[in-house]
């Protein structure tokens, strides 16, 4: 699972609501376009798929909805309070729409494949509803509405990557870019709505991936964040005509080395992990390349072997406790962030008490932390009972937010006194005279401006001081 919307976090790292602004790139329509983007890094890199799209077909963009012709919002339903976001926005949107019959508002991703046509019945604000595979439908979409129809193709491929096609950047600081490997998941996790609105997995040809990263390091980006919902079962082989050699497939560290090799300038990222499929082989990669980030997202979700069953997860506490001990023993310095969910049906106190005793034993650098929120469809909402009081969940969230709020102020303390590499992100939030950007470990680093550098440049950072997610130092020759 990747990283996800609201979540009680220890890093700021999610982005809500973000809306796009570009140049068209094809012949102009006159139109507008305007996309708010919700969720995980997948949402965001979706969104850049469709900009790409609408763009070629004419589309100019706006990051004023009141003005866009064309309205977007690409959804998450991983929670239930997500959604209940972007129900809120609609409702926004409906003045603008007052003003501007001929207004075209849309609903995609996952809220969209979960809620299908239903979309078009409960919110008379929507005109279009489009799943994740479907985005190369939404010109023929768009002009379907035009002519006074509703839109739904929430339709899931087998084989649809959008390898082909070229994501505009959304918001891009020019450093930083996701490279979408993979879609969809194989993985049944009993309380997870993904397989059901991403649809199966299926791995991205390799070239075009390569060449997507070299495209970006060529445009000056000095960081890509492999993104997938597993991508440790990232495998890709090439179609074979009758009477050719089939060629070798392509796993995920083989990946990884391909793309560190890019440059040595250009570091790499990923996300997600699964414990069940991480190798030794991805850590061996990892620790080879110095591009390639130490730093590893592992949800556990639960501490509890009995629980992580009935997640079917696949994995028991003993597994995942010798993952993360490989991890330690191959790449000591490896940042590790995880999932946690608290109160999943028939969690008992003893239960709650090994997921806390899991964290001590990882003691995690940052966490995504949620209490259990039922989905309709999941396997969870069809076998279990969703039994554990709301008091009970929270009250057993907030001990684990407190608990990573230690661990995560332990891991940061780590660094103080240590020279940490950092790319150079830009400002800070907080003021001009600082710059911002992250160490290997994904920990982020503010330091006094300093006029020899500037953004997408590397420098070395002496870490003074911290919070539980921030760094805070000075350049060092």
């Amino acid at each position: 699972m990747l990283e996800l919307e609201h979540t009680t976090k220890t890093h700021d790292e999610s982005r809500q609501g973000e809306a796009l602004d570009m140049l068209p790139t094809g012949k102009s329509t006159g139109r507008k376009l305007y996309i708010e983007s919700y969720g995980c890094q997948m949402n965001f890199s979706d969104s850049e798929i469709v900009a790409s799209i609408l763009v070629d077909n004419g589309f100019e963009t706006t990051k004023d909805y009141k003005e866009a012709d064309v309205v977007f919002i690409n959804t998450c339903s991983i929670r239930e309070n997500a959604e209940q976001r972007v129900r809120n926005r609609l409702k926004e949107f409906e003045s603008a729409k007052a003003k501007n019959p001929g207004m075209v508002v849309g609903v995609l991703g996952c809220m969209a494949e979960r809620l299908k046509s239903k979309f078009l019945e409960e919110e008379k604000l929507v005109d279009v509803v489009v799943g994740p595979d479907a985005y190369r439908d939404l010109p023929n979409l768009i002009g379907k509405v035009d002519d006074g129809a509703k839109a739904v193709n929430v339709l899931l491929s087998r084989e649809e990557t959008y390898a082909d096609i070229n994501p505009v950047r959304l918001n891009s600081n020019g450093i930083s870019a996701f490279i979408s490997i993979m879609r969809g998941c194989d993985n049944m996790c009993s309380f997870c709505v993904v397989p059901f609105t991403r649809g199966r997995e299926r791995s991205r040809d390799f070239h075009s991936i390569v060449k997507e990263a070299q495209d970006l390091f060529n445009a000056g980006y000095k960081e890509v964040t492999l993104l997938g919902q597993n991508v440790d079962s990232y495998k890709y082989t090439a179609p074979v005509a009758e009477g050719e050699t089939p060629q070798p497939t392509v796993n995920f560290a083989q990946l990884l080395a391909m793309v560190a090799e890019v440059s040595p300038e250009l570091r790499v990222r990923f996300s997600t992990s699964h414990p069940k499929d991480i190798t030794d082989e991805v850590l061996h990669t990892m620790a080879r390349y110095e591009n390639i980030c130490k730093y590893i997202h592992l949800p556990v979700q639960s501490g509890n072997s009995r629980v992580l069953e009935l997640m079917n997860r696949t994995y028991d506490r003993e597994w995942y406790m010798e993952r993360v001990d490989a991890i330690r023993r191959i790449i000591p310095e490896c940042g590790i962030s995880t999932d946690v969910i608290t109160g999943f049906c028939t969690e008992t106190e003893e239960e709650h008490q090994e997921t806390l005793s899991m964290m001590d034993y990882v003691k995690y650098d940052f966490a995504y932390m949620f209490a259990y929120s039922e989905r309709p469809g999941t396997l969870a909402a069809k076998r279990y009972e969703d039994d554990i009081p709301e008091d009970v969940k929270k009250r057993r969230l907030t001990e684990v937010v407190n608990k990573q709020q230690e661990h995560s102020l332990y891991r940061a303390q780590n660094f103080v006194g240590k020279v940490q590499k950092v790319l150079i992100e830009g400002f800070s939030k907080r003021s001009d005279q600082d710059f911002c950007g992250r160490n290997d470990q994904n920990t982020m680093v503010v330091f006094p401006v300093d006029e020899r550098f500037k953004r997408g440049q590397y420098v070395h950072v002496m870490v003074e001081r911290c919070t539980s997610a921030t760094l805070m130092g000075k350049i060092v020759d």
